[in-house]
């Protein structure tokens, strides 16, 4: 299996052309953002999986042996440094090996932390 394998052009899609066990793990990933992002729009962008509300959010595929993820931030934040350790990729990414527990807990976390930067960028406060 190899990342983004073709053009889709729904979210459904692109995660129908992975196998059953990455398709889980995928969908498991979208129910995280939905409920900590309620009301993002969701579309393929950079042939990947993308949110956006207030600006760009995360993005995520699948690849070989990971699934990537893009928070479009420098996670720097002192908050997640020791977590995020584990899963750095390369810049801007990171990494979560398929053979482990994804961590949908820290997805959790740096989805409201992007969605707070990206209200405070537009001077609106969260909703919900």
């Amino acid at each position: 299996m190899t990342g983004n394998k073709s053009k889709s052009n729904t979210v459904q899609e692109y995660i129908a052309q992975f196998p059953q066990d990455v398709q889980r793990i995928l969908e498991a990933v979208r129910v995280v953002v939905k409920e900590c992002a309620p009301g993002a729009e969701e579309k393929i962008s950079y042939q990947m999986v993308g949110y956006y509300l207030h600006g760009g959010l995360v993005w995520f595929g699948a690849y070989k042996k990971h699934i990537g993820f893009y928070p479009l931030t420098s996670s720097d934040d002192e908050t997640f440094n020791q977590e995020l350790a584990a899963y750095r990729g390369t810049k801007g990414s990171l990494h979560f090996p398929l053979d482990k527990p994804i961590p949908y807990d820290l997805i959790r976390k740096i989805v409201r932390q992007r969605l707070a930067e990206n209200l405070q960028k537009t001077g609106q406060e969260r909703q919900g």
